[in-house]
């Protein structure tokens, strides 16, 4: 059975509502909370409750309940949050988290386990609240839902009266008809009342029923005549049906009214200015109308499926553009490069479809430091910087765990504890920070610690013994560093819970490379490391400069490009390009032939060019054969049988149909190097088998 889709909105929404506290509480724990901060946790909190009450998610909805009451009566006291009881706070946000998992998993085993979890954290959140009641851990009891059509003594008319108590709300509410279609239930309100007071009357209105002919069985035409008794204001009882706003009129009339005997159908609100004077302090007329939204909530995949035909659209148009060209004929010609202009306008709305800003990862990692600072006995800040830096969603997601991994790592391995700081004559709390920026057509986030920085000549000696660098190497820092990138390299002395156990960095540079990024690192012994992931825009689709070796056709991509210069056929110029490099403007540019890296074979061509390319802060020369022009690259990845290939990050069809490979830079650019190395005499043995890593 599919799930219903209303269920997954409520879930991201509930994600989106528990970052937020998260956000909150970790500055409150710091010491750091604004005049907003209880505010702002109460609206998450009572949010997530009356959501969890619409899909009669009672376990949410109950312990919700207890946090909601502690945080509404510290707002009522105008009392602050303090680190202890944020701590207590961040404990019931992570069970509300697991409550919300288990919704989305479908769990329904566990119950009595999880039930007993939370009332261990309310118990500990009452104590540091202050409140020494044990408070209850399920939601109040609705009274029973009695259907006026069913009573004998069943209202007449539009207008009848109903049984009202004197000292109980009347809440009138009229659901549009077109509240079913999208996905309100009507009676989730009733229930929700219930989770913080108990209904005395109830009945269910059909005045606008149609006859069988002209009823729809996807229109609402029911309404609620609802008696209310709660110790609640108007406010909260107008919250109840925030999720309706659109779709319904809503009336509520305080206890001891002149009109709470009557019925009077629901309205739109009369100005606060107009309210009659007998309805007491509360607002006793609201307006349920809500303001028109600007903006959606799309399902992921949808999107995804979105760009895929905004790429295959590309393709087709780069095949119509090609035949007009074959075909010869002015006109069409025109008409194909117009399509192109508009397809590529098109493909740029969409690719913003999926930008986002890296903001919402860093946040993360407060929690992350904090946790981990905990574990380690360390005390860490968190700097964060370029947060509205953007970049494609899918990026952002499959970069969190080498991120989660870099930070983790820095305080382990990077940051000393206090004492050693402090005899070093450093702050007692060490500092990780995460920055992203924009550079050259590429996105930058580096991960930057004040520790110990890397042990130089103890890495190299661990290399050593293990075999991946021969006896008597000269090795540059940065070459040095790399090496902490091999698979199994580790220079932990134990094992802890965070590193150590032999999967570490390689990981985090083979999931970067997945992604057509790179991976540096820089340090400075006793003043801190730096480790800097370069990564594309987007997965989607590329500018590329399409290139060609014999008959084969290669995509680099544009925005790595700096220049292509012919390879001169003079005497020197030879003798440098089969040693793997050449001079231009004055400095050493290794090269890479594309020819003897895939074997083609064969005579070289005549004429050839070097593609010179930049990642990194690194140049290498590609070699090639013939130089296509610029062009649209849709990015279609390689099956897992070709995805070991090297210097090949994906491929890409043309406009008449053929494949060709988009070229790896990075990977490309590492090669150059490492063939650069190699003639000035340093040597490097094949990688070790794996062991402990260094992370």
């Amino acid at each position: 059975m599919s799930r219903d889709p209303a269920l997954d909105t409520f879930i991201a929404e509930s994600h989106e509502l528990l970052a937020i506290m998260e956000a909150v509480l970790l500055k409150c724990e710091r010491g750091e909370s604004e005049p907003e901060a209880v505010n702002e946790l109460f609206r998450a909190a009572h949010t997530i409750k009356g959501s969890s009450g619409l899909f009669g998610l009672d376990a949410i909805v109950a312990f919700t309940h207890v946090v909601e009451s502690t945080l509404d009566r510290i707002r009522a006291e105008n009392a602050g949050i303090g680190p202890r009881l944020a701590a207590a706070l961040l404990e019931c946000r992570d069970h509300i988290n697991g409550l919300v998992e288990g919704a989305a998993a479908g769990q329904v085993s566990g119950a009595a386990e999880r039930q007993a979890a939370g009332s261990a954290i309310l118990q500990r959140l009452n104590r540091e609240s202050g409140h020494s009641s044990n408070a209850a851990v399920s939601a109040p009891a609705v009274a029973p839902v009695r259907d006026s059509r069913a009573a004998d003594e069943a209202p007449t008319g539009a207008f009848a009266d109903v049984r009202v108590h004197a000292d109980s709300w009347h809440i009138s509410v009229r659901f549009s008809a077109d509240v079913l279609r999208n996905g309100m239930d009507p009676l989730s309100f009733v229930r929700y009342l219930g989770s913080f007071g108990v209904i005395t009357e109830l009945e269910v209105i059909d005045g606008d029923l149609p006859d069988m002919e002209r009823f729809d069985p996807e229109s609402c035409y029911l309404g609620f005549e609802i008696g209310f008794k709660t110790d609640a204001d108007a406010t909260k009882i107008e919250a109840a049906f925030d999720f309706v706003r659109e779709d319904c009129r809503l009336r509520i009339v305080p206890p001891q009214s002149s009109s709470a005997g009557r019925r009077q159908p629901a309205q739109p609100a009369a100005p606060a200015a107009e309210a009659e004077g007998d309805r007491g302090p509360a607002r006793s007329t609201v307006d349920a109308r809500g303001v028109d939204a600007r903006s959606i909530r799309v399902d992921g995949d949808k999107l995804d499926r979105f760009i895929d035909l905004i790429g295959e659209l590309i393709i087709a148009g780069a095949a119509t553009g090609s035949q007009a060209r074959s075909a010869g004929l002015p006109r069409l010609t025109e008409s194909a490069l117009h399509l192109a202009r508009i397809v590529e306008e098109v493909r740029d709305q969409a690719l913003k479809l999926r930008i986002v800003q890296i903001g919402s990862t860093f946040s993360r990692f407060q929690r992350v430091v904090r946790d981990v600072a905990r574990e380690s006995g360390k005390e860490i800040n968190l700097e964060v910087s370029g947060g509205e830096t953007e970049l494609d969603k899918t990026l952002v997601e499959r970069i969190a765990d080498p991120l989660t991994h870099l930070v983790r790592n820095a305080i382990d391995h990077g940051i000393e504890k206090p004492e050693a700081r402090r005899n070093l004559g450093k702050s007692g709390a060490g500092t990780v920070r995460l920055h992203a920026y924009h550079d050259a057509g590429s996105v930058i986030i580096e991960v930057a610690d004040d520790g110990g920085g890397l042990n130089r000549d103890r890495i190299l000696q661990k290399a050593i013994q293990r075999g991946l660098v021969p006896e008597g190497a000269t090795l540059t820092d940065a070459q040095v560093y790399e090496l902490i990138f091999e698979p199994g390299f580790s220079t932990a002395e134990q094992v802890t819970n965070l590193s150590g156990r032999g999967v570490g960095m390689d990981v985090v540079k083979s999931n970067v490379t997945a992604l057509r990024g790179s991976v540096e690192i820089d340090s400075e012994e006793g003043r801190g490391t730096r480790v800097k992931l370069r990564l594309p825009l987007t997965l989607a689709i590329i500018d590329g400069f399409q290139v060609g070796v014999r008959s084969s056709s290669f995509v680099i991509p544009l925005d790595l490009v700096e220049e292509c210069v012919e390879l001169e056929s003079t005497a020197d110029d030879g003798a440098e390009a089969s040693r793997g490099h050449i001079t231009l403007h004055g400095s050493v540019l290794p090269l890479v032939h594309l020819r003897e890296m895939f074997e083609f074979g064969g005579a070289a061509a005549s004429r050839q060019s070097v593609v010179v390319v930049r990642g990194g802060g690194k140049r290498v020369g590609i070699v090639v054969d013939e130089l296509l022009g610029e062009l649209q690259a849709v990015i279609k990845p390689l099956s897992r049988l070709f995805r070991q290939l090297q210097g090949i990050g994906g491929s890409t069809i043309l406009g008449n149909g053929r494949v060709a490979l988009i070229l790896d830079v990075p990977g490309l650019i590492e090669r150059g190097q490492a063939r650069s190395t190699l003639a000035y005499g340093v040597h490097f043995a094949a990688p070790a088998a794996a062991g402990q890593s260094y992370g």
